[in-house]
């Protein structure tokens, strides 16, 4: 799975980088499945709304979750930014699982015959 992170409006540091990585990246154990050629990509967007309010949410977190024939896309603000990423994180594995769940074969109901 390839990540690819972008900050908007506030600067990236490393200490930050290593949070996003470390917790996006768990991830990846779910998408293992279709990732067969390399193809699954995780883009990570992490912003400000605003420059001049000091409270409120104002952090914003969009992850966009390219899957073959798929894209699956998650949102989150918050006051905090480790916050927006947490309840990122969650959305994230909430959306991957509800799209595993498709693929599922379930064991067909037999129907007895007549005689």
């Amino acid at each position: 799975m390839n990540l690819n992170f972008k900050a908007v409006g506030f600067e990236w540091t490393p200490a930050l980088e290593t949070f996003v990585q470390k917790k996006l990246s768990t991830l990846e154990k779910f998408v293992k499945r279709f990732d067969t050629e390399g193809g699954v990509e995780l883009r990570v967007e992490i912003s400000k709304t605003t420059h001049h309010h000091k409270k409120g949410e104002i952090f914003r977190a969009v992850a966009n979750l390219h899957l073959p024939k798929q894209l699956l896309r998650a949102e989150e603000s918050a006051e905090d930014l480790r916050v927006a990423i947490d309840r990122l994180h969650h959305i994230m594995e909430l959306e991957i699982t509800k799209y595993k769940t498709r693929f599922i074969e379930r064991p067909r109901k037999t129907v007895p015959r007549k005689k």
